[in-house]
C-alpha cells in the first residue's frame, strides 16, 4: 500500500484526489490547501482524510510516500524541492516549475534520493494519443512533415502566468513524446489585451534539425474551444480533434508523390487522394490510467516515460517562447 498526501485542492486537484482515492494500492492520508471552504469540501467527500493548511505537514510526514502537488506553478519548486529532500515521490502538475534550473535541481536530488518524479501530463494517457504512438511508431505516416496544433477557448485566464504556460504544455508533452526527435529553436509572437504584461494571445514555431517544423496558435480570445492536430507525413496525414465524441483521430491517405522526367520539367508533383478511416480508440480516463503507472512505477522501482526530465524538455520550449517573445519573435536556440 502506497500511502499519498494531496497539496492542493484547486481546479484539477479534486479530480488527482479522487483517483488516487479509488486506487485499491492506495492509502490517500492527507490533503493540503490554503482555502478552508476547499477543505471542509474535501472533509464532506472524504470524512477519513486529514486537512492541513500548511504543505510542510504532508510534505515532513514519515508515514506519507508520496505526494501529489496540484498547486499554481509558481509554488511548485517550493514544495517539490521540500517533498524531495523529505525523501517523497512525487507527482506533480504540469509544467514541472517555472524555471529549467529548478527542474534539473529536482531531477538531481530524486535520482540521488533514488524517488520518482512524475510530470502530470495527462493527454499522453489517452486512448487518441496512445493510438497516435502506435501510428508513427508503425511508420504508417511516413516521414513527418509537420506537426500543427491549436489550443484555443475563451478563458480561463490566468493571472501568474500567460497563455503560453497555461496551454502548451499539453500539446507540446504530445509532440515530444510523439516524434523521436530533439527540437533545436524555438520562434513566438504574442499579444496581451486583457492585461498588456500577460500573453492571452501567441503562435510558437518549433524546429528540429531537418526540415520538420512544429507549430502551435494558443488563444484565451477565442470564441469558440477549438482542440485540434494536424500530423503530416511523406504516406499519409492524420487529424486528432479532441473535442470529437467519436472520431477523435482521422487517417487520410493523402499525399504528394514526386515523379522525375526528362525535359524541361525534371520534377511532376503528382496528389495522391485515397481513402480516410478513424481507428477505434481506448475510452478510459486518462487521469485513472496515469495515476495508477505511478503506482506502478513506485513498487516496481520503474523509471516513467513522463518523468522529470521530460518535463524539462517541456520548460525548456516554454522558456525559449518567452524569451522570444519578448525579442520581437527572434529565433531562440535551445
Amino acid at each position: 500500500m502506497i500511502v499519498i498526501g494531496i497539496i492542493g485542492y484547486g481546479y484539477w486537484g479534486p479530480n488527482v484526489l479522487r483517483n488516487f482515492y479509488n486506487n485499491k494500492d492506495v492509502k490517500v492520508l492527507a490533503c493540503c490547501d490554503t482555502d478552508n471552504m476547499r477543505l471542509r469540501k474535501v472533509k464532506e467527500l472524504y470524512p477519513d482524510l486529514k486537512i492541513f493548511n500548511d504543505y510542510r505537514e504532508i510534505t515532513r510526514n514519515p508515514k506519507i510516500d508520496a505526494v501529489a502537488i496540484v498547486t499554481p506553478v509558481s509554488t511548485h519548486y517550493e514544495i517539490a524541492d521540500d517533498a524531495v529532500s523529505n525523501g517523497k515521490h512525487i507527482f506533480i502538475e504540469k509544467p514541472i516549475t517555472s524555471l529549467s534550473s529548478e527542474a534539473e535541481t529536482l531531477i538531481a536530488r530524486s535520482e540521488k534520493s533514488k524517488k520518482i518524479i512524475m510530470v502530470d501530463h495527462t493527454f499522453l494517457f489517452t486512448g487518441a494519443v496512445k493510438k497516435m504512438k502506435n501510428i508513427i511508431e508503425l511508420d504508417e505516416l511516413g516521414e513527418i512533415y509537420f506537426f500543427d496544433s491549436v489550443r484555443v477557448n475563451l478563458g480561463l485566464f490566468q493571472h501568474d502566468i500567460n497563455v503560453v504556460w497555461d496551454l502548451a504544455p499539453h500539446d507540446i508533452s504530445v509532440m515530444n513524446y510523439l516524434i523521436p526527435k530533439k527540437a533545436v529553436s524555438v520562434s513566438a509572437v504574442g499579444s496581451g489585451h486583457i492585461n498588456e504584461h500577460i500573453e492571452d494571445i501567441a503562435y510558437l514555431t518549433v524546429n528540429f534539425d531537418n526540415s520538420l517544423i512544429a507549430h502551435f496558435h494558443l488563444n484565451w480570445l477565442s470564441p469558440v474551444k477549438i482542440r485540434k492536430t494536424l500530423i503530416s507525413g511523406s504516406k499519409k496525414m492524420l487529424v486528432w480533434d479532441d473535442l470529437e465524441a467519436d472520431e477523435k483521430i482521422k487517417i487520410y491517405d493523402k499525399g504528394v508523390d514526386i515523379e522525375t522526367r526528362e525535359g524541361s520539367y525534371n520534377l511532376l508533383v503528382k496528389y495522391r487522394s485515397g481513402d480516410m478511416w478513424s481507428p477505434q480508440v481506448e475510452n478510459i480516463e486518462a487521469l485513472k490510467l496515469e495515476t495508477q503507472y505511478f503506482v506502478e512505477c513506485i513498487k516496481n522501482n520503474i523509471k516513467p516515460f513522463n518523468d522529470g526530465v521530460a518535463g524539462l524538455e517541456v520548460v525548456k520550449i516554454l522558456e525559449a517562447s518567452d524569451k522570444s517573445i519578448k525579442n520581437g519573435g527572434k529565433k531562440v536556440c535551445l
